[in-house]
């Protein structure tokens, strides 16, 4: 499903938030939307790799990395997986790695900015909890939607207008 933020912010218009503009699209899919599922971590990118082993279709993971700009919480091995589990994208309020590879991926990814360090796994951070960035709460059951135009979120599911 191809979407546009602009024509669902217009369709929408009491439904959806609108995250700050800080996020660049990074991943293969220019726009990706689906139910969110959370993952707040900080430097340590454990869970992430856990839910991307897991089946994803119709899902986005959220991950609250904090906004750390000192190392990546995505690169070309995760992203893959995710791809291949079929995750529909992932918005990361932090960075990532592997920027070419991950541009080939067919995975939506949206972060703040490249890194090429990764990060400690210590096997820290919470799975499927509420989180606020970028001037927008997430809750895990709502939707998400990204294209380069920003991201959005409802909470409930939202259809492209005809």
């Amino acid at each position: 499903m191809h979407y546009l933020t602009p024509d669902l912010c217009d369709a929408y218009p009491d439904l959806v938030q609108v995250l700050e503009p800080m996020f660049s699209n990074f991943g293969g899919r220019d726009s990706f939307g689906g139910e969110i599922v959370t993952v707040k971590c900080f430097e340590d990118n454990s869970l992430v790799k856990e839910q991307a082993e897991l089946d994803g279709k119709g899902k986005v993971l959220v991950v609250d990395g904090g906004g750390s700009l000192r190392c990546a919480l995505l690169g070309d091995m995760i992203a893959e997986k995710a791809a291949r589990n079929g995750w529909q994208g992932m918005v990361i309020y932090g960075c990532i790695r592997d920027v070419d590879v991950l541009a080939q991926t067919d995975l939506g990814v949206q972060a703040l900015a490249s890194h090429p360090l990764r990060t400690n796994k210590r096997g820290i951070g919470d799975l499927n909890v509420v989180v606020t960035f970028a001037g927008v709460t997430f809750r895990p059951g709502e939707y998400v939607y990204a294209d380069n135009n920003g991201v959005i979120v409802s909470p409930s599911p939202l259809t492209m207008p005809e």
